[in-house]
């Protein structure tokens, strides 16, 4: 009866997580109408809507963790983080200046990450050390098919009114928030509770865990590009309506999701180095591909690069846990949610500049190509720079 049990929470945690990452995509297919023609704006300072956020999110994040981490509670921190970011979706509707508006939307990204960081912590905990991959995988999964359905979901809804995509995230986060008050358990790491000046000590001391934080910056620098560029790209390009690019978004995010629960299993068994490494390089070279695609492919290249993507997403979390300590699990998940964040600042950020730079002399289109080129060719030498680093930690035994 008590495996049940775990495996109905372990269940209701992958739930927990579809619903806080829902909200994420759910503007993305129609930045243009939501930002960019609401408030009169250039395509760059629509970008800066997708990266404002994730500069509250590097901020909040270690402070979630080493919070967490300190007082040994994070089920109140969590509900209370879901409650204050629905407000936030809520306060994204009013009519605002745009300053206002986006002074709002930096708040939300401190809400969400504090939310997630100490989702991700207890879903590392819940299965020991030896079915961590199976409920990191359930989890990422979660994760990332809330990422999923929030895009066509979000385009559907954003064809009569760019509003009403914000409304619906609120909702869904008031669900999550009472979710996470029926779901949640406390860690037993969490009874230690060390000093903050422990927490520190302990980071420095395991100083191998830059090498997955770097994975975490490139992977969530690249998809910036695909939730911020990759809708300017598919709308001024191809021509597509909200609902067209909430489709193809999906169709990147689809297999993103329901692979990452095999990967994690996977990675359990198997090398996390090969798949972070393998994955990194593969991912990394479609997408530096993209902006050449014809209209037909994007729909089944999406599918594609999102499958790729999944092999090296759980792993990259697995290996976080493998070189850190328990009793600062949520500090270093915090970390990884750091390095993921600023990841997504400069994604949104580097493409905006980038396409409007070569635009200028080389048209719409030229500027999209190099747009992609540079996130790809970035996935690409993140892994080759780290392979060298992992293949000596590897032969150490700290981690696959």
């Amino acid at each position: 009866m008590e495996a049940r049990a775990s495996r109905t929470r372990i269940g209701l945690m992958g739930l927990l997580a579809l619903s806080i990452m829902m909200p994420v995509t759910l503007p993305v297919p129609i930045l243009r109408e939501l930002v960019g023609v609401r408030f009169a704006v250039s395509e760059l300072s629509t970008s800066l809507f997708m990266s404002i956020n994730m500069i509250g999110a590097a901020l909040a994040a270690p402070l979630a963790g080493a919070l967490a981490d300190r007082i040994g509670k994070r089920r109140p921190l969590v509900i209370g983080a879901l409650a204050f970011d629905a407000l936030c979706f809520v306060g994204m509707t009013l009519d605002l200046p745009f300053s206002v508006f986006m002074g709002i939307r930096f708040i939300e990204g401190c809400a969400h990450i504090f939310a997630l960081s100490l989702v991700l912590s207890i879903a590392a905990s819940l299965g020991g050390e030896t079915k961590r991959g199976v409920t990191m995988g359930i989890t990422g999964a979660g994760m990332m098919l809330g990422v999923a359905l929030g895009a066509p979901i979000g385009g559907m809804l954003g064809r009569v009114d760019p509003l009403r995509p914000l409304m619906t995230g609120a909702a869904v986060l008031v669900a999550a928030a009472t979710l996470a008050a029926a779901v949640l358990i406390e860690p037993k790491e969490s009874e230690s509770r060390p000093r903050m000046s422990q927490i520190w000590k302990a980071i420095r001391e395991n100083r191998e865990i830059i090498t997955p934080l770097i994975f975490a910056f490139a992977d969530r620098f690249t998809v910036g590009f695909y939730t911020t560029t990759f809708s300017l790209f598919a709308s001024g390009l191809h021509g597509a309506d909200p609902p067209q690019v909430g489709l193809w978004i999906s169709a990147f995010m689809l297999p993103f999701a329901m692979l990452s629960f095999p990967f994690g299993v996977l990675a359990d068994r198997i090398s996390k180095t090969a798949l972070l490494c393998g994955g990194s390089l593969i991912y990394g070279v479609l997408t530096a591909s993209l902006g050449f695609w014809p209209t037909a492919w994007i729909g089944p290249g999406m599918a594609v690069i999102g499958m790729t993507a999944a092999v090296m997403f759980v792993p990259s979390m697995l290996m976080t846990t493998d070189l850190t300590p328990p009793a600062i699990r949520s500090t270093a998940l915090g970390a990884f949610n750091t390095a993921g964040s600023l990841g997504f600042i400069f994604g949104p950020l580097t493409g905006g500049l980038v396409s409007e730079a070569v635009r200028a002399s080389h048209g719409a289109a030229a500027g999209y190509q190099a747009a992609f080129g540079v996130a790809g060719g970035a996935e690409i030498l993140c892994a080759l720079v780290a392979l060298p680093f992992l293949l000596r930690l590897r032969a150490a035994g700290k981690t696959t």
